[in-house]
């Protein structure tokens, strides 16, 4: 179940986070996954925000499937990018074989941590044979809040690899850095990518 308080602040915040992700162009690893991506191919964007990812992979020639747990940013979304979001928690996602990614950018890590394995098997069934997930994460230990009342579920590298191994993926690319965010802190993270292995 998605946290209320996490969810009040995307809410209310929608329109400062959408400027603080506006790009003109895809960053690097938006365009490595868009690369990735067949034409036409179709991708769930899991925790979609403003829609600013799904508007460049539209723009690429895909199908975004954008979804988030913001009433706030799917609003914003369909009126920014005229984009058809819909609002979905993770619990919502289901189906087999739907998608060729999954853009899943810094949202799974608002998920309760024993609810992450039973989420990337979904995340992996949707996904069809050959596939690629991209995930990022932030690192470190234990749950906690940010300043702006976010709750965190921290990873390290190893336990994600592992979830996205258990689930049926074969990890591609690992890239770890430091960034900031809507709160303002320089927090650690991960992305990675996997791609779904035949009949897992």
């Amino acid at each position: 179940m998605a946290d209320a308080l996490t969810i009040a602040t995307y809410d209310a915040r929608a329109a400062e986070y959408a400027d603080l992700i506006a790009n003109a162009v895809p960053d690097k690893s938006l365009q490595d996954f868009i690369d990735l991506m067949p034409a036409g191919g179709h991708v769930l964007d899991l925790g979609c925000g403003p829609g600013a990812a799904s508007a460049h992979m539209r723009s690429a020639g895909l199908v975004p499937d954008p979804v988030d747990a913001s009433a706030g940013m799917i609003a914003l979304a369909r009126e920014k990018f005229a984009l058809p979001a819909r609002q979905a928690s993770f619990d919502d996602i289901a189906g087999v074989a739907l998608y060729d990614g999954i853009w899943a950018n810094f949202s799974l890590l608002h998920a309760a941590r024993q609810d992450l394995p039973r989420h990337f098997r979904a995340l992996s069934d949707a996904t069809k044979p050959g596939g690629i997930i991209h995930v990022g994460m932030k690192t470190g230990a234990g749950v906690a809040r940010d300043t702006i009342n976010r709750l965190y579920t921290y990873v390290t590298v190893e336990e994600l690899k592992d979830f996205l191994t258990i689930a049926g993926y074969h990890v591609t690319y690992i890239k770890e850095g430091e960034d900031k965010g809507l709160a303002g802190t320089l927090d650690p993270f991960v992305i990675m990518r996997g791609k779904k292995i035949e009949n897992a």
